[in-house]
């Protein structure tokens, strides 16, 4: 008979877990986040000084009577502001500005929807689109290339009533009846004006809509033109909707130009604000209360009232289509 062997049993042991250690992801980001603060911390100081401050000192300045020179400004509070209900030449002013928000956005955009739709005519449904269109593009965006002191100089001289091109093709062919004074007759000088801003803006927006409709799926048109659906059915119910954004885009660009127009009616208009002050725009007003009366304090009341007025005027255009879905169709 055989002696069973018995062996210790032996307990196992694990070896100690080793100590935890951070994520190297989290110090990547820890990094990350110190080099995106470093690379905007210049910009973000340039933009307080250069931007945030002057918008500060210019809302100081409104509530005094500072006339430039240093050490005269006196604490008036809000009279100046008062004083704007009263300025008859402000309210005209006003009132040119709230004619060019009314009509130039809407004019603009619409002859830019229309020559951008007539452009890509056809090109969206597989038919080629207008001969020649990308030509079309280059001769409407040329004005962008322009600066606008260049443009109001041009349209001077066209404007000149006794050799300007426009009355001398009106007499050229027959209508000489028609020529006028466009930039010194009240009634003509503001609309003329308006006319300049809607040409030099037409090319930017012409292009901007190819670009939108370009974007717009190919299949959209065909379905639509298989129901039998015409131009102007295609145009209201698919492009329109779709160009939603860019349109609205295009509106807040435009009013805030129209709020402003300091530089063609500067250059363009005989005297300060046209004749009669038909052409007086706010930004206009501000100038030269400034730097012509030597009244910094009123005029920067103006230059406040002008940042409201666009500010309010920027916050209802966006919030017209706040909460409404892009992509769904009218």
């Amino acid at each position: 008979m055989s002696r069973a062997v018995l062996t210790p049993r032996v307990e196992r042991t694990d070896p100690p877990a080793p100590p935890p250690v951070k994520p190297k992801r989290r110090r990547k980001l820890n990094r990350g986040y110190g080099f995106v603060i470093g690379a905007l911390l210049p910009a973000l100081v340039m933009h307080v000084v250069f931007v945030v401050s002057p918008y500060a000192q210019a809302f100081y300045l409104s509530l005094t009577d500072w006339n430039g020179v240093a050490g005269t400004a006196n604490f008036v509070g809000l009279a100046n502001f008062g004083r704007l209900a009263g300025d008859s030449l402000f309210l005209a002013s006003i009132r040119n500005n709230l004619l060019l928000l009314l009509l130039m956005p809407a004019a603009t955009i619409g002859i830019g929807l229309f020559l951008a739709t007539m452009i890509q005519r056809g090109s969206r449904t597989g038919r080629g689109g207008v001969r020649g269109a990308r030509f079309y593009r280059i001769v409407f965006f040329f004005p962008q290339l322009l600066s606008v002191a260049i443009v109001a100089v041009l349209w001077g001289f066209a404007y000149n009533p006794n050799n300007g091109l426009i009355n001398g093709v009106l007499r050229a062919v027959g209508l000489g009846g028609l020529a006028r004074s466009w930039l010194a007759e009240p009634g003509l000088a503001l609309f003329a004006v308006m006319a300049v801003m809607i040409w030099s803006g037409v090319g930017f927006y012409l292009v901007l809509f190819s670009a939108a409709i370009d974007g717009v799926p190919k299949e959209i048109y065909e379905a639509a033109l298989i129901d039998g659906a015409n131009g102007w059915t295609t145009f209201w119910r698919i492009t329109l909707p779709l160009l939603r954004d860019n349109v609205q885009v295009a509106f807040v660009y435009l009013g805030m130009a129209a709020l402003d127009a300091f530089a063609l009616v500067q250059i363009m208009t005989v005297g300060p604000g046209g004749p009669d002050g038909s052409t007086e725009v706010m930004g206009l007003s501000l100038y030269r209360t400034a730097f012509e009366y030597g009244k910094f304090g009123y005029a920067s009341a103006m230059g406040v009232a002008l940042f409201f007025g666009t500010l309010v005027f920027a916050l209802i255009a966006l919030r017209g289509s706040g909460g409404k879905d892009r992509t769904e169709l009218a």
